[in-house]
């Protein structure tokens, strides 16, 4: 026997591959929920016949969000409306975070039924670290404003964490390195599905790798942050320092190299003044 639901909006996440990862709570909640609100209605009715269910089902996505998100707000108000994506969370690089603020600008309860993320499921296989993540979703498809985008993540002291579909990856790798660097990466393809793959190394090996084996299915790609410091003789250390007190203080020289090169800034400004004397 199941239990009424309370009004409201109901954000479920579903599996991103295997089916059998639903939750026993997303289940329960999906039998007894008023209307399925659908990234695709066609993808949602395969999960629902897996669960034996049928519901009414409605199609909420970018391309007719604002035609439906009144009646939908309407309907939640009434009864208990699920909101679901394609795969995943919601609303991790998917519709639906308006639909979210006007259901509490309205006074109506949101609740979460958490479940698969893909981009946390990346990263707990990558082995990069997780103690600090930045998810950045699909980079910019036109090579100037995907080269920007990235130059403007280069500074961030942590993973970074992208979606990419499968024909723009090697694309998508080569732009990384351009303008991070050949740092260490991750790529995870089709995760939790048949031809699930986790390939690790350098962004130029997986440029190669994939560039032999072009790949398919869903993408995430990890990306380590910047932790390697150049190596540099003293007398390279030197001859930067000399350069930048042609114009700097050496304490302003020392910070100036410090933050170009990694050295540590108390050690340069030592060398700073012996250089300046």
């Amino acid at each position: 026997m199941t239990q009424n639901l309370k009004p409201g909006l109901y954000i479920i996440a579903t599996p991103i591959g295997n089916l059998g990862d639903i939750s026993w709570r997303a289940a329960r909640i999906l039998e007894q929920v008023d209307v399925i609100a659908a990234e695709d209605t066609r993808v949602t009715a395969k999960l629902l016949r897996h669960l034996g269910l049928k519901k009414p089902m409605l199609a909420y996505h970018d391309h007719n969000a604002e035609l439906v998100r009144p009646a939908l707000l309407t309907r939640i108000a009434q009864g208990a409306v699920a909101l679901v994506s394609d795969a995943g969370t919601p609303l991790i690089s998917d519709p639906g975070y308006k639909l979210v603020r006007d259901t509490r600008a309205a006074g109506h309860q949101v609740i979460t039924i958490p479940g698969p993320c893909a981009a946390v499921a990346a990263l707990s296989v990558a082995g990069l670290p997780t103690d600090r993540f930045l998810f950045a979703g699909f980079l910019p498809n036109r090579a100037g404003a995907r080269a920007t985008a990235i130059a403007e993540l280069a500074a961030v002291e942590a993973t970074l964490v992208f979606y990419e579909s499968a024909p723009r990856l090697v694309a998508m790798l080569d732009a990384l390195r351009a303008e991070l660097g050949d740092r260490e990466a991750v790529v995870a393809r089709e995760l939790t599905k048949i031809h699930e793959e986790v390939v690790p190394g350098r962004l130029s090996d997986l440029i190669a790798h994939f560039t032999t084996r072009p790949p398919k299915g869903e993408i995430v790609v990890i990306v380590a942050p910047d932790d390697e410091t150049p190596v540099l003789s003293d007398s390279e250390i030197d001859t930067a320092l000399r350069e930048a007190l042609h114009s700097l203080s050496p304490a302003q020289a020392a910070a100036q190299v410090a933050r170009n090169t990694g050295v540590n800034r108390k050690s340069l400004y030592a060398r700073a003044l012996a250089l300046k004397a």
